[in-house]
């Protein structure tokens, strides 16, 4: 089984997408499961794992509309507001539905790197926790400490690092990234997303601007704790589906691990339902 572990939709009438604006290129439009379904047809991708791209309760709604829709939408991973405790009968409510597998604070967006690990902050762990849900780690190499300190704190959460914790590819800087991230594999439990690299990269890169962070990862995790995500259609901002997906396929060649990475880990940790024959695309 081939799985996209992460991509988007968004409708920008929605009004909620506070980075994205007139001036982001490529992306200010919207993108519906139509325009993604001819390409994950020509990858032969099975599903797909929809994450949000807005910090809202709506924006989650929407999300686990089209997934009711699209039988290859196989889970959504939403968001709540971790400073409002209220917020659990929204996980509570949302965990009884099929394909909800968890959430996701944007914590790349917010200036105090050690922001989730706040007090006030717990009522959310331990929902998740009870609700059976995961949590996913949306950050970069200055929250790689507060990553350990979080999967330390919570031996039992299911979590994910996100987009490989976005390392500046830009820059070429491998450490403290690669040290981070080498604590986090052999330490914790935490699996890792070989995703959003491309636009972590410079204008032009090439395979071998990626290869070592790729390379690290894969070792470092081992491939039944990584997974494969096109970050769809962010990646348009500096590269392509095709062509990532093309890059990607290279770097990992004939390593004895690459079903689990193009899908085997993501089916096991989002826990895929049965595809329902005859579902409609929105």
């Amino acid at each position: 089984m081939f799985v996209d572990a992460h991509q988007h939709f968004w409708s920008i009438s929605r009004g909620d997408y506070g980075w994205l604006n007139a001036g982001s290129g490529p992306l200010w439009r919207d993108f519906r499961a139509t325009d993604l379904a001819p390409i994950i047809a020509r990858h032969n991708i099975a599903g797909t794992v929809l994450v949000q791209a807005a910090p809202s309760i709506e924006e989650t709604e929407y999300m686990l509309g089209i997934a009711d829709a699209v039988d290859w939408v196989r889970a959504v991973v939403g968001w709540v507001d971790f400073g409002d405790s209220q917020h659990r009968q929204h996980l509570q409510r949302w965990s009884r539905h099929p394909k909800f597998r968890g959430v996701r604070p944007m914590l790349q967006d917010i200036p105090d790197p050690e922001w989730i690990l706040r007090a006030e902050h717990a009522w959310a762990f331990d929902a998740l926790l009870d609700c059976d849900l995961h949590f996913e780690f949306l950050g970069k190499s200055p929250h790689l400490d507060a990553a350990l300190k979080l999967t330390h704190r919570y031996p039992r959460l299911r979590l994910v690092l996100d987009h490989a914790m976005k390392p500046n590819i830009r820059r070429h800087e491998f450490e403290p990234w690669a040290a981070g991230m080498t604590r986090l594999a052999t330490e914790t439990q935490a699996l890792c997303k070989i995703s959003g690299l491309v636009t972590e990269a410079a204008s032009g890169w090439t395979l071998a601007d990626l290869k070592p962070y790729v390379d690290h990862a894969v070792a470092a995790f081992g491939a039944e704790r990584v997974m494969w995500g096109s970050d769809w259609p962010v990646v348009n901002l500096n590269g392509s589906y095709d062509n990532w997906r093309a890059v990607t396929l290279a770097l990992l060649g004939a390593h004895p691990g690459v079903q689990s990475i193009l899908g085997g880990t993501a089916a096991r940790f989002y826990r895929f339902q049965a595809v329902k024959q005859g579902a409609r695309s929105t």
